[in-house]
């Protein structure tokens, strides 16, 4: 199962996927950066494509064949210089109109660049912003795999004040204020909150014990998407969670989510700490201020920040698996 959205590290022109997004100029013609890269590993039957269309407006995209590459397609978009950030809605138009374009074609899957990143100077933390933003409001309304390609991650930018803070935040986190271990099973979050002697609380029979067992994760899950008035799509699509998974989720009662699953519906729901702690509990994880991954879901639901996106935006920055891993 993979996450709708998803940043990756790598080479557009080698993923597999049915569109990749070419950083284009106007004239379709090839330039410099992600486009001179496209053009070269596609091959003269890319440019003879390109030259037939007759260029590109700002904010719009054309579709090709892929040539060499390993794509069906090539969507070509042609993003706006920066110019203080007036140009912003042509950017967004960039994003849509090739989500569209791969939509029309029977698409399921594609991969964008981070568009008007490199020399038309769009800042890197305000594009990938628009780059999320736009993509995630498309996903609300269909379903497709979309990648957001990072070709050097020397060069990824996230919010400087968010960075700051977040920074900051760490290292003031003590791991031996934890009084549980990390990712402890269900049944050591009871014991220790018992009130009796562990002795005690042991039921007469096994077959006691196991009948006076805890909700599920799923039980828990599903209750929670009833009460917060949300429809089952809407919830897994906020957290970035794809409706296969979700599926097995909802039929299968004992199903155990990875953590980052179950922290995505934590966000999805907006959960305060406690709750998204009992949620996580019930999966048999908890949040330790020994895990970056933990720190950060902490620091997001403290400050009742709950989009997914921004989230696993931060956690590629500091190298730690994003909200939705099946």
């Amino acid at each position: 199962m993979e996450m709708p959205l998803q940043i990756i590290q790598g080479d557009i022109t080698k993923l597999r996927v049915d569109a990749i997004v070419n950083a284009a100029n106007s004239s379709l013609l090839g330039g410099g950066g992600v486009d001179g890269c496209i053009h070269r590993a596609a091959g003269p039957k890319l440019l003879k494509e390109c030259q037939a269309l007759g260029g590109c407006e700002t904010g719009s995209a054309k579709l090709t064949g892929a040539g060499n590459l390993p794509c069906r397609y090539v969507i070509h978009a042609v993003g706006p210089r920066w110019r203080g950030g007036q140009d912003r809605e042509l950017l967004v138009s960039c994003y849509q109109t090739a989500l569209r374009l791969a939509w029309e074609h029977h698409c399921q899957s594609i991969a964008f660049p981070l568009i008007s990143s490199g020399i038309y100077g769009y800042p890197k933390a305000e594009a990938l912003r628009v780059a999320v933003e736009t993509i995630s409001a498309f996903l609300m309304e269909e379903e497709m795999l979309v990648y957001l390609v990072i070709f050097d991650k020397s060069s990824y930018q996230i919010n400087h004040a968010l960075l700051k803070d977040i920074t900051r935040y760490k290292d003031q986190q003590d791991p031996a204020e934890d009084n549980i271990l990390p990712d402890s099973p269900p049944h050591a979050f009871l014991l220790r909150e018992a009130a009796v002697p562990f002795a005690a609380a042991i039921p007469k029979s096994l077959q006691d014990r196991l009948n006076q067992r805890d909700e599920s994760f799923s039980e828990s899950l599903l209750r929670r998407i009833d009460a917060s008035g949300m429809t089952d799509v809407e919830c897994y699509r906020r957290a970035n969670i794809d409706r296969k998974l979700f599926s097995k989720i909802r039929t299968n009662r004992a199903y155990k989510p990875s953590k980052a699953t179950a922290a995505a519906f934590a966000i999805a729901l907006q959960l305060s700490l406690d709750e998204a702690r009992d949620l996580l509990r019930k999966a048999g994880y908890a949040l330790s201020r020994s895990s970056e991954f933990d720190i950060i879901i902490t620091y997001f639901i403290e400050r009742g920040l709950y989009d997914v996106q921004q989230i696993n935006e931060t956690l590629f920055y500091f190298d730690q698996t994003l909200l939705g891993s099946a």
